[in-house]
């Protein structure tokens, strides 16, 4: 099989040619392989496939895990984890932002990253797109890194960053909360939407990728918390505060940034060691489904914090 390689906007690349319905062979595994992790983000578009084969395409880069909840999961393909708006869950999933409802919309975040365990990557399939809204952004953090002043890179070097679970989105310290208000059945706390509480999750701010030794910025706003021990690096807590949010700021720059509004069959497939990813969320009552398998992560990126020792 044959096919050809174009970077998309800012960053990732575009897949041209490319039927995952045609035999893969291990020279074409091996290609895509190394396209992923020289890109982290791959895009595939008209792959008019079903779920087995999504997830028989996707064990190519990795062993898949299950989503953690039975109710996001297929019935019939349980490796599935489908991704649904204008539907039941509608409710539990639409925030206010200057005044106007949005459904599942989702700041930039990496997956199980509270877990200090984050999974390898995910493959995403559009099955039903949004008329309007809907798109899916991806950041590249390992390019954020390279970006940063030596000055920076020099003071971030030891540092390590803690990220606390927290349901209620007005309680995270570095995202952007003006005009945001919650709806009234989003979830104030884990159990409310059948998750356990976790310990707080311990990072170096910078993290070397396990397959490509490259340096990634391991600074993320969703449940960013604080600097651990800022005073080891001389600086106080204010301080400390202060450059996670220039920090924060630098990975919004949109250099690092590719947004992808999704057409039928378009699949997405990204290095979640590497890469952040959020969503725009839709407006009420629109349809949108996203088919997603996830790989699973093997290597624990940062810590868990021990809570009696907290």
């Amino acid at each position: 099989m044959s096919f050809e390689v174009k970077p998309l906007p800012n960053v990732g690349a575009e897949v041209i040619g490319f039927d995952i319905r045609e035999p893969i062979g291990e020279e074409v595994e091996a290609e895509l392989k190394a396209l992923w992790y020289e890109h982290a983000i791959l895009l595939f578009r008209e792959q008019d496939i079903d779920p087995g084969r999504q997830i028989e395409f996707s064990r190519i880069f990795g062993p898949l895990e299950k989503h953690p909840l039975e109710t996001t999961r297929s019935l019939e393909y349980p490796e599935l984890f489908e991704l649904e708006n204008g539907g039941d869950k509608d409710s539990f999933n639409t925030a206010y932002y200057h005044g106007e409802p949005i459904v599942g919309r989702l700041d930039w975040h990496m997956d199980l990253h509270y877990t200090a365990r984050p999974n390898h990557g995910a493959l995403l399939r559009a099955v039903t797109v949004a008329g309007e809204g809907g798109l899916t952004g991806f950041g590249d953090l390992a390019l954020a890194y390279d970006e940063l002043d030596e000055a920076t890179k020099q003071q971030i070097a030891y540092l390590e960053v803690a990220y606390t679970f927290e349901m209620q989105r007005v309680k995270w310290r570095f995202v952007e909360l003006e005009g945001y208000a919650p709806g009234p059945h989003s979830p104030k706390k884990p159990s409310d939407v059948g998750f356990p509480e976790f310990p707080d999750a311990i990072y170096p701010a910078v993290v070397e990728h396990p397959i490509t030794g490259r340096k990634v910025l391991e600074v993320v706003e969703q449940f960013l918390d604080r600097v651990v021990e800022p005073e080891k690096a001389g600086l106080s807590e204010s301080e400390a505060d202060a450059l996670l949010h220039r920090l924060v700021e630098h990975t919004r720059d949109p250099r690092f940034h590719y947004f992808h509004t999704w057409q039928p069959g378009d699949m997405i497939l990204w290095d979640n060691w590497r890469a952040m990813h959020c969503t725009t969320g839709t407006a009420p009552g629109i349809k949108r489904l996203i088919n997603r398998t996830t790989i699973q992560g093997d290597v624990m990126l940062g810590r868990q914090l021990d809570a009696s020792a907290a």
